[in-house]
């Protein structure tokens, strides 16, 4: 079963000495902040003396995630993979995103070659307040000769700052452009049962991170690993397989489900998963494999995929894949907020309306683009709702007359306006009374879709002007 720990296990190796030198006011706020991930071991500075070494080690283990994290890339543009926990995120939540790879080839003419490495490093897609963006850019070897895969490895490099994926079968094609990008610490692709030996080589020469394949075998797939393993590499992704058709493809997804039960319930080669739902190319051109690979891609999201490679760079195909990446790696402990607080939408004056909405991010942004693509110059009333939403925040009473009343005083809105009227959301009706009283406002009640909020201002706020 999964590992189940908490503060005071962590507690018994540490200092216990509430120095405060790690940012936290006692050893047990460290603890409580490890399990978290809010803080690193290292930030402890006593664990680094060597009466402390046997502890740090101990630590070290006890935090171990049952999947272990794998980093792609080096410096700021690093990615991580793996490093979970649980199988529903419900259990705790899921750390590390899916990271999303585009590919390209090395029979690609130079301007199509840029072209897609550009369009990777410029997709961007801004929701609920995060940018969304694709995260590796996977090379593979369709040639299959080392001194135009280097080639092409290069001129890649060159353009971007994101981690990369070198694809090969062929061991020498792989060195050739680990002579190029080694230092960078590319995902090399990949050791099979046949070459784990020559390509298990190249991880360690150049300390990179590699994948293990086997095609719908995981008895197979397990020896590879235990040989990589044996070699003393520890960075390992899992390729299980990518099969696209019929019963093959619902053994990819079972193969996925049982890898990551293994790691979780079992502790058994707790590594990353790697999906290619690139793979649907295989089978020829045609607008229907986009379709299929999208598809293909959100199931292996659902189904524990901490990294796929995706081929299609149309940009209706990757924004539901992001989108759906965001809503599942959203993390249930803390609802999606942003800061409480007044906000000004174009040039409000003294005489301009003043909106009220809560603090839940999805609201937050969809009012705000609203009342953007409305061209309304207002002022908008941020709540702190603990990140809810409007009638979930008024059923619950995190958002009532009180805290609406307290946000009013405290955002200094009454300095701004010479009025004192405030449209509140329609699903809030319920305390526009009780505001009224407490406040001595005028209370609006606005419509319950902020869509309409230009039409309700011009119809409601000029005659009360």
């Amino acid at each position: 079963m999964a590992k189940k720990i908490g503060p005071l296990d962590i507690y018994n190796y540490l200092p216990k000495t509430n120095c405060g030198e790690c940012g936290e006011k006692t050893c047990m706020a460290f603890a409580s902040q490890l399990i978290e991930r809010a803080v690193k071991l290292e930030d402890c500075p006593p664990l680094k003396q060597p009466n402390f070494d046997g502890s740090y080690r101990s630590l070290k283990e006890l935090l171990a995630p049952n999947v272990k994290e794998v980093v792609v890339g080096v410096g700021e543009g690093a990615v991580k993979i793996g490093g979970e926990e649980v199988i529903f995120r419900h259990e705790l939540t899921y750390f590390n995103n899916t990271a999303i790879a585009l590919d390209v080839h090395d029979e690609m003419k130079d301007d199509e070659l840029v072209g897609k490495v550009r369009y990777i490093n410029d997709f961007y897609f801004k929701r609920i307040g995060e940018e969304l963006k694709l995260d590796i850019i996977a090379i593979r070897s369709k040639s299959n000769d080392p001194d135009k895969f280097a080639q092409c490895v290069s001129k890649v490099s060159d353009d971007t700052k994101k981690p990369l994926i070198i694809c090969s079968w062929n061991p020498s094609v792989l060195e050739s452009g680990l002579k190029v990008v080694g230092h960078e610490r590319p995902l090399i692709y990949a050791a099979t049962k046949d070459t784990w030996k020559e390509i298990g080589g190249l991880a360690v020469k150049y300390h990179c991170p590699v994948v293990a394949f086997a095609d719908d075998d995981m008895s197979e797939l397990k020896s590879v690993v235990k040989a990589l393993e044996s070699m003393g590499i520890e960075d390992i992704v899992l390729d299980p397989g990518s099969h696209v058709e019929g019963q093959y493809l619902a053994n990819t997804f079972g193969n996925f489900v049982a890898s990551r039960r293994a790691a979780i319930w079992n502790e058994d080669i707790g590594y990353p998963l790697l999906g290619v739902p690139a793979t649907v190319w295989l089978n020829g051109e045609g607008a229907e494999n986009i379709f299929k690979e999208v598809m293909i891609a959100a199931t292996m999201i659902d189904k524990y995929a901490d990294l796929i490679i995706l081929h299609t760079p149309e940009i209706w195909a990757l924004l539901p894949i992001v989108t759906l990446r965001q809503n599942i790696y959203t993390d249930p402990r803390r609802p999606i907020a942003v800061d409480a607080g007044l906000r000004r939408f174009g040039n409000p004056d003294e005489n301009s309306p003043v909106i009220m909405t809560t603090n839940f991010a999805l609201t937050y942004y969809t009012v705000a683009s609203d009342i953007e693509s409305a061209g309304v110059d207002c002022y908008l009333l941020v709540i702190d709702t603990e990140g809810l939403g409007v009638e979930v925040s008024v059923a619950g009473g995190q958002l009532d007359a009180f805290k609406a009343v307290d946000a009013i005083k405290k955002s200094g809105i009454e300095e701004e306006v010479k009025h004192r009227k405030i449209i509140i959301p329609g699903l809030s009706a319920r305390i526009s009374g009780d505001l009224e009283i407490q406040s001595a406002w005028d209370v609006l009640v606005g419509p319950r879709d902020s869509s309409s909020i230009k039409d309700f201002i011009e119809k409601k706020w000029n005659v009360v002007n």
